[in-house]
């Protein structure tokens, strides 16, 4: 499939978070030739206050997957038209060209790159080859931990939204419980908690479940682009020390 497509995919289940079934579900009850029908609002304020931090993990989940799409592709990782540009300055030992152009760029490729570019030096061993894999590395180390601590953020919203739903569940029984601790045994009594019990565990999952694929997702995404600089930046660095010779 198609990295498009994915995130298309990816963008139709955040959308799907409220206006899923829990949006398009009611509740009918016959009273006489009255039939009451519940809104969206309805059922979110059945579940009870905890919906309000599953609330927050939706909205969050929304913006950090926003986030990733827009920092995690190949304009913003390794735009081919920069690899070609720098390509053509290493091949000619033109350095000092390379680095010039690296800092007008503002992309994951171009921050490696120039780090290693300012450990080029002609005079020593294969232009000091290591110090330059050395300083590409450490910035590659650094870009990674920068874009996984978002990632990671997607994560936590699917680890702690089905927790949230969960604990809604528990609550609700209790309430449920407690009515019948009082002697109060009719269906009315007990749907109050029961619809929070129920309502919370959906919302749990709803958001949960597409937080979860977001985090696989962008994880992996992230894993392959970080692989594909690291390749092109070794292959530019043999460039430059001369163990790569290019011909035509």
């Amino acid at each position: 499939m198609k990295r498009g497509a994915l995130i298309r995919i990816l963008v139709m289940m955040m959308v799907w978070i409220p206006s899923g079934p829990i949006a398009n579900a009611s509740f009918s009850q016959e009273s006489g030739k009255n039939n009451d029908r519940k809104t969206l609002l309805d059922l979110f304020l059945s579940g009870g206050i905890l919906m309000w931090p599953l609330l927050l993990c939706s909205a969050g989940t929304a913006t950090v997957s926003a986030y990733c799409i827009l920092q995690i592709n190949s304009k913003k990782v390794m735009p081919k038209e920069q690899t070609e540009i720098a390509f053509q300055h290493l091949r000619s030992g033109d350095a000092t060209g390379a680095y010039t152009a690296c800092q007008k760029w503002t992309t994951l490729f171009s921050a490696v790159l120039s780090s290693a570019l300012l450990k080029v030096n002609y005079d020593r061993d294969l232009a000091n080859k290591s110090s330059m894999e050395e300083a590409a590395s450490e910035t590659l180390a650094a870009e990674e931990t920068r874009l996984m601590l978002w990632v990671n953020y997607l994560n936590v919203f699917a680890t702690i939204a089905p927790m949230l739903g969960l604990l809604g569940t528990v609550t609700g029984m209790i309430a449920s419980f407690d009515q019948l601790a009082l002697g109060k045994v009719e269906p009315a009594d007990l749907a109050g908690g029961i619809a929070e019990a129920m309502v919370t565990t959906a919302g749990g999952l709803i958001v949960g479940i597409p937080a979860m694929f977001a985090y696989f997702y962008f994880r992996n995404l992230l894993t392959v682009s970080l692989s594909r600089v690291q390749s092109q930046i070794s292959f530019l660095i043999d460039v430059i020390s001369g163990e790569l010779r290019l011909e035509g």
